[in-house]
């Protein structure tokens, strides 16, 4: 009652602390900037509306789809990885499904932290603040809010999850994406929202939620490395798709990064998100990391990502009029004595919509009284060119550099135009693989286990050192690697769903003695445990066997190890723990003779005979003895629970 108390006084210590700090800073903030005004100046109200609609949809499917409303820590995940092209179900649901509850909540935090950067890049309104906001549905701040940015994110979990590798779950494809276009406009801030605040905002999370934590030593269950367990292609995938989306976007509007702050934060940012972190599943829990290769591909990424974004609109191959045709070259070098005596122009004006004004300008700038009447101006300008580089009485001198041939092609081909093709080739690199392995279609014996337990569908066993045919479902060998990959563990089937998942390695139920597995579809669930017990050898390996349950119903015996076999001999005897139809027994063998003789593992403080040795069960060990001699020959498989 005390531990309660006390943990309730601290998440208001902290709500309230929090609060204050910000609100004193405010108060000491004596730049004259006004935050609101800055945030309303792009936000609807100043708040970023699209990004709290999207986290409130991530968060339904969880608790509904997933139904983590019913268990928060255990949701339904296998159904709703994107595991086909076949499987529309999951390939819709899997950009915004995720694994567990911690995963949910990882993703969001980051979402919170850098998505209202790129919403307010993009802004609520697109242009000035006025009637024109609202000229139609498109320019409506309120649907480009409420309905036009959450679509758009939509659409972009649903491109991370076709051209993703693998049964990829969870919305981090698209916190990336939000990174990849907040950093062209706002690359700093995106670095420390994604670092930093991403951190802090998670250290709130947990001190409001478990305000007192208590833990122990414990040894940890085998696992894969901390970036084998990260989705990089996806990641990389989203944050290429927003990066190409942001400079698109802000190319049109004019707008440009400075080159090093752009620079340093994508550098920073590959780095810090474990961008560089290449690998490859070698199979039965072994990996191999490219670390070098990431590295270079990072920092080599990170330079043509800046190109794009702030590299000159001059053309890759000048001409030898100085990097301009030769129209342009013409024009420009003969309008600048005559646009003192003309009305100056923009280059998107005809002639005729000049202003008086700009007679007026023209003639003040020049010093001379110019009276040129609007025909004769636009006659000139037709002889000689406009400010755009066209002439229009010049067509030799146009053919020569728009002959439509490849050298000319590349001639208009801007260096920021080719570093930024080169980002949307490394993208189509990237996302290329997915589609072979995204047309995975189960066969209908695809269970490898002897035995199963079958599910509304799904099939769960346990097998080991079988082909992984998700991974193997196309043979590629590369730098001494393949795909021909083996697994072992619990694996669930489903050829309806084109589902073959390793749900439980082998090694990791060694470890915890049992685990359970969800399978399920919309509106329902069903839970299947399976259980492993075993006996280990003295100085040798251990027999085990392994059980599946479904819920409400009795076990089922689906898997039966090798027999374990002793280092020691009694009485020139050799003894084998062997596994056999859900019992253990002992074999006694005589060394000279051959013979043998089986007796069942007693019960404890038991006793049996077999071979003239006498086995003694103590516990969770088992002795054996001849006349004097008594040596321990097995114990009890121990988990950690």
């Amino acid at each position: 009652m005390e531990v309660r108390v006390l943990s309730a006084v601290l998440v208001g210590l902290v709500a309230v602390t929090v609060v204050t700090s910000i609100g004193a800073v405010r108060l000491l903030d004596r730049s004259g900037r006004r935050w609101s005004a800055v945030l309303q100046a792009r936000l609807v109200m100043g708040v970023p509306w699209g990004t709290l609609v999207v986290i409130c949809f991530v968060l339904s499917i969880y608790l509904f789809v997933q139904d983590g409303i019913t268990a928060w820590h255990r949701p339904v995940v296998i159904p709703y990885r994107a595991w086909s092209y076949f499987y529309p179900l999951g390939m819709l649901t899997a950009p915004f499904s995720h694994a567990s509850e911690g995963h949910l909540v990882g993703n969001l935090v980051g979402a919170l932290a850098v998505a209202p950067i790129a919403e307010y890049a993009w802004g609520h309104y697109p242009r000035d603040r006025g009637s024109a906001s609202f000229s139609s549905w498109r320019r409506n701040p309120w649907i480009r809010a409420l309905v036009i940015f959450p679509l758009v994110v939509i659409g972009v979990g649903l491109a991370t999850s076709l051209f993703a590798l693998g049964p990829v779950i969870g919305f981090s494809g698209v916190v990336y994406a939000f990174a990849g276009f907040a950093i062209v406009r706002y690359p700093i801030a995106t670095l420390i929202a994604v670092t930093s605040a991403q951190g802090a905002l998670m250290t709130v999370y947990r001190a409001i939620n478990q305000p007192i934590y208590v833990t122990t030593a414990q040894a940890s269950p085998p696992s894969a490395p901390g970036w084998a367990t990260i989705a990089i292609q996806g990641h990389a995938l989203g944050f290429l798709l927003g990066f190409c989306c942001a400079v698109v976007l802000f190319q049109r509007r004019g707008v440009r990064s400075d080159p090093v702050r752009l620079w340093v934060a994508l550098v920073l940012f590959g780095f810090a998100k474990s961008l560089w972190a290449i690998y490859w599943f070698r199979g039965s829990e072994t990996y191999v990391l490219y670390r070098g290769l990431g590295v270079v591909v990072v920092t080599t990424l990170a330079v043509l990502a800046t190109l794009a974004v702030v590299s000159s609109d001059r053309p890759l191959f000048p001409s030898s009029t100085g990097g301009r045709p030769a129209s342009q070259q013409t024009s420009k070098s003969t309008w600048r004595p005559l646009e003192l005596g003309l009305p100056s122009i923009r280059s998107d004006e005809s002639p005729d919509d000049s202003s008086s004004a700009s007679h007026s300008d023209a003639r003040s700038r020049s010093g001379f009284d110019t009276d040129i009447d609007t025909e004769s101006s636009t006659r000139i300008r037709e002889l000689v060119g406009d400010p755009g580089g066209r002439l229009e009485s010049a067509p030799t001198a146009e053919r020569s550099t728009n002959d439509g041939t490849i050298g000319s092609a590349l001639s208009s081909i801007t260096r920021r135009e080719l570093a930024f093709v080169a980002i949307v080739v490394v993208l189509a690199l990237i996302s290329g693989p997915a589609l072979p392995f995204n047309i995975f279609v189960l066969e209908d014996d695809s269970s490898p286990g002897e035995e199963s337990i079958t599910v509304e569908g799904y099939s769960i066993t346990y097998a080991e050192d079988v082909e992984n045919e998700l991974i193997s479902f196309i043979d590629i060998s590369m730098f001494g690697e393949d795909t021909a990959v083996e697994t072992s563990g619990v694996i669930v089937s489903n050829p309806d769903r084109n589902i073959w998942d390793d749900a439980v390695s082998a090694n990791r139920l060694a470890f915890s003695g049992q685990s359970t597995v969800h399978v399920g579809g919309p509106g329902w669930r069903e839970s299947v445990t399976a259980f492993r017990q075993g006996w280990s050898a003295t100085g040798g390996e251990t027999a085990y066997q392994i059980w599946l349950q479904q819920s409400g119903e009795s076990a089922q015996h689906v898997f039966t190890s090798e027999p374990a076999q002793t280092n020691v001999q009694l009485a020139g005897n050799n003894v084998t723990v062997v596994p056999d139809g859900g019992a253990f027994y002992l074999v006694v063998e005589n060394v000279d003779s051959g013979a043998e003789e089986s007796v069942r593992i007693p019960m404890d403080d038991g006793t049996v005979e077999a071979g003239g040795v006498t086995f003694e069960r103590e516990g969770s060990r088992i002795y054996g003895e001849v006349d004097d001699t008594r040596v321990q020959v097995a114990n009890r498989e121990r988990y950690n629970r």
